[in-house]
């Protein structure tokens, strides 16, 4: 039986229950059907998939991650140190900037490295080189370049890495007839939680603008943002699509890097109110977490989270009555820290859990202490629906972060 099978739920619930709020929950069952259906992609469309620490980077659970094979990408030295020790996979490095300091930890611990702009590779392309003559096959670092498609499916412009004057990557205007020596791969990021169909839209530009490029690298990462794992993506046609490419230029090894789809729906954020207030008619509903602090991305995309213990606003309730609507503050002196409407069957209380559904991508790895505020703790229920915290937080944890 598994942990999420509709005949343990109950007894999951029940236990969780025990817990102090508030505690993010990560579910072993739900991450382990997102690596099959990655590993299943990258093994019928002859691909490598591998994990953005951006979105997640829960390291307690990487022991699950290795028994599926998974490779990272990294984009600071700490997601890098973190790949090597705790992941212990080949790392992709990818930095907007290296430097003078950092460059070399880089290649010490990267298997591949892309540089952002033409200056950066020149700038930094005798220290790529050096290291290569230095080392035989195995310590070898395959240096990339990133390049900008200049095409446009996101539609929230912070995520959007093309918008108009991007800082990201480099168009084929800049880089000229052909490509500057050394460079063995190209890279192109221009997804955000997308669909097979925008990466066609995408992969349309990208060999139009950099086909002429190709014959000269070794491989091309396409990016992150393919959420293949969200129900009615259509991984065949993904599939298809990457089968196509490869077949038009088969010499290349084909890199994807998705960040939310490897935790996609594989955990949630369980929340207390601890008060009711009104003002001006506005029921708001005070929680002991904060969008701002424990689910920033509500407020930058912005997007309203699904509560599990909501209803919709024509819920049918008896005699005719109406859901009661609430707002949801968050426990912060952030006047912006609230969201709103969800509706409800029967008054909010002090006392009355919410699950906050699908908090277990770019949200741990995005929480801040602002205020003080008490972290979430980080529970882990295994296949067996036994919990286990993964982690708790203490004064000592805001205290360490000031000083």
């Amino acid at each position: 039986m598994t942990s999420t099978s509709p005949e343990n739920i109950e007894k999951i619930n029940e236990r969780l229950a025990q817990l102090p709020t508030p505690f993010y929950v990560v579910y072993e069952d739900k991450m382990r059907a997102n690596l099959n259906l990655i590993t299943d992609v990258a093994s019928r469309a002859g691909v490598k998939i591998i994990m953005a620490f951006k979105a997640n980077a829960l390291w307690r659970t990487f022991p699950i991650f290795r028994e599926y094979g998974i490779d990272c990408t990294a984009s600071s030295l700490n997601e890098l140190q973190l790949g090597r020790e705790e992941l212990k996979a080949r790392v992709h490095s990818y930095c907007p900037a290296y430097t003078p300091l950092t460059i070399g930890k880089y290649l010490e611990g990267s298997t591949h490295i892309t540089f952002n702009s033409l200056g950066q590779w020149e700038q930094f392309r005798n220290d790529v080189e050096s290291w290569n003559a230095s080392h035989d096959a195995d310590g070898h670092v395959s240096p990339g370049l990133r390049v900008n498609p200049q095409c446009s499916v996101i539609e929230t412009d912070i995520y959007n890495p093309a918008l108009p004057g991007s800082r990201f990557g480099v168009t084929a205007e800049q880089i000229g007839d052909r490509l500057p020596d050394g460079i063995e791969g190209l890279h192109f990021h221009a997804l955000c939680e997308s669909t097979s169909h925008d990466l066609a839209k995408v992969l349309e530009a990208f060999e139009a603008q950099f086909g002429k490029y190709l014959a000269q690298v070794k491989w091309v990462n396409m990016g992150g943002g393919h959420l293949m794992t969200r129900e009615g993506y259509d991984t065949d046609h993904l599939v298809e699509l990457l089968r196509g490419f490869r077949s038009r230029y088969p010499w290349l090894e084909v890199i994807l890097e998705p960040g939310s789809a490897f935790t996609w729906r594989t955990g949630d954020l369980i929340a207390s109110v601890v008060d009711t207030v009104e003002n001006q008619g506005v029921k708001t509903a005070i929680v002991d977490v904060s969008f701002a602090c424990h689910m920033p991305d509500t407020l930058e995309m912005p997007y309203q989270p699904a509560i599990t213990e909501s209803v919709a606003e024509n819920h049918p309730m008896p005699g005719g009555a109406t859901p009661l609507r609430y707002r949801l503050g968050g426990n912060s002196c952030l006047s912006g820290d609230f969201m709103g409407d969800w509706f409800f069957t029967a008054p909010l209380k002090p006392g009355d859990r919410l699950t906050f559904e699908d908090m277990n991508h770019y949200t741990t790895v995005k929480t801040n202490m602002f205020n003080g505020i008490s972290h979430p703790d980080i529970v882990f229920v295994d296949s067996d629906g036994l919990p286990s915290y993964l982690r708790r937080y203490t004064y000592q944890d805001y205290k360490s972060r000031m000083s």
